[in-house]
């Protein structure tokens, strides 16, 4: 006697109770399954894309939208800061290296990012075509970027103005392509890098169609020459950068630095590993409640497969009876029963880790140039097996009450009520 074949036969026999009972709980599972990609892929990338910042140096504001603005790139910026500011800070006994930002611009929606080489080398940027920039107006695409923009080494483009996509562009200066970098998974792969005088520049459009070219080229040069030693533009002290990325010298640092800053300048400092951790802990209410709604569906679910287990029981006991008197044991009809349930949720569990990655597929699409672009939908976790397990677990409480009672089945009182 195939049990499984007929235990597949009763399941089919009511489509609408089966279907109904395997989507409820496979909608349970695919939050589950969500959340354990979320939670996995997007605590490692943030980790890593703040990996050697120690503190962020920014306009007065919120420390969570400076780090989210000036690290991840999802935020808007807090303002800016004086240039003459930052290389004072720069030149602290407490500092290691800062890097400098500027920021204001974007090409459909990817930030473009003025900074100097350091930022690369901070990341271990590796390229895949071309170099760095080196002179003004000259552009890396991070891997993304290239990928949806299409364009290759030497193609020009102009970016818009803002943050976000829907403001006006920058005609008067063009972006030239000189490298494209290789996909590193990391905040690199969404930006559009160039040099912060590219970005100053840009939002000098009336004084620089005044400029000479002659004076123009000098002042290149004499920006290269700066940037080059001290990693600052220093004779353009009245200009302004977003904000400045800081590693510290020596451990004595962390206690020092953060609270002269807030206390004696204009500035404000925020370390990234203090703000995620707070956000985190924001998130994780939201995580909770999503956990809590999804382990109820599944003990709805749960409950469904026993209720139709055991409606059907109250149905199939004549039939049940026929297959002991053809030679089925009890124990054999137990089994029928409980495979029936097992059948229902490892359906429901395979269904709803599908679900689970096709919501992540979609909602990762639909923002391709915030974190979530950088999320995998089809990186199986070693834990979704566990999902598999504790559904198979809920089919099997839910099917041995029907089971026991399949089991306690009586041939002569059945046949005899037939």
């Amino acid at each position: 006697m195939n049990l499984l074949k007929l235990s597949w036969k009763y399941l089919t026999h009511r489509p609408l109770t089966t279907g109904l009972n395997v989507f409820l709980l496979s909608l349970g599972l695919a939050i589950i399954t969500v959340l354990l990609l979320v939670q996995d892929q997007f605590e490692k990338k943030m980790t890593q894309d703040a990996e050697g910042i120690d503190l962020v140096v920014g306009a007065k504001g919120s420390p969570l939208q400076l780090i989210l603005s000036s690290v991840y790139h999802v935020d808007f910026p807090t303002g800016n800061i004086p240039m003459e500011e930052a290389i004072r800070l720069s030149r602290s006994r407490l500092v290691k290296q800062t890097i400098p930002l500027a920021l204001g611009d974007n090409f459909q929606g990817y930030r473009i990012v003025g900074t100097n080489h350091d930022y690369l080398t901070l990341y271990q940027a590796v390229f895949s075509e071309g170099e760095a920039w080196n002179e003004p107006f000259e552009v890396v695409l991070g891997a993304v970027v290239a990928e949806k923009s299409g364009f290759k080494v030497g193609d020009s483009f102009s970016g818009s103005h803002g943050i976000s996509e829907g403001s006006h562009d920058h005609d008067e200066h063009a972006f030239r392509v000189v490298g494209i970098l290789e996909p590193k998974g990391n905040v690199l792969d969404r930006l559009v890098l160039t040099s912060i005088e590219s970005v100053w520049f840009t939002h000098d459009e009336s004084e620089t169609k005044d400029e000479s070219s002659e004076n123009e080229s000098d002042h290149h040069e004499k920006f290269h020459q700066e940037v080059a030693k001290t990693g600052f533009p220093e004779s353009d002290q009245e200009r302004e950068v977003t904000s400045l990325l800081v590693q510290y010298r020596s451990p004595m640092a962390a206690v020092q630095l953060p609270r002269m800053i807030n206390s004696n300048t204009s500035m404000q400092a925020a370390s990234p590993s203090f703000e995620i951790s707070r956000l985190f802990e924001l998130l994780g209410v939201g995580v909770k409640i999503l956990e809590g709604l999804a382990y109820v569906l599944i003990i709805i679910s749960g409950l469904g497969i026993f209720i139709a287990l055991y409606n059907s029981l109250k149905e199939r006991r004549y039939d049940l009876a026929v297959l002991r008197a053809i030679g089925a044991s009890r124990f054999q009809l137990l089994l029928l029963i409980l495979m029936e349930g097992l059948a229902l949720t490892f359906l429901g569990s395979i269904l709803g880790i599908l679900l689970g990655h096709v919501f992540l597929a979609a909602l990762a699409s639909q923002n391709e140039t915030g974190v979530g672009a950088g999320l995998e939908a089809w990186i199986f976790l070693p834990a979704e097996l566990w999902i598999v397990i504790y559904a198979l677990g809920v089919g099997l409480v839910g099917s041995l009450l029907p089971a026991w009672s399949a089991y306690r089945t009586s041939i002569a009182d059945q046949l005899m009520k037939k």
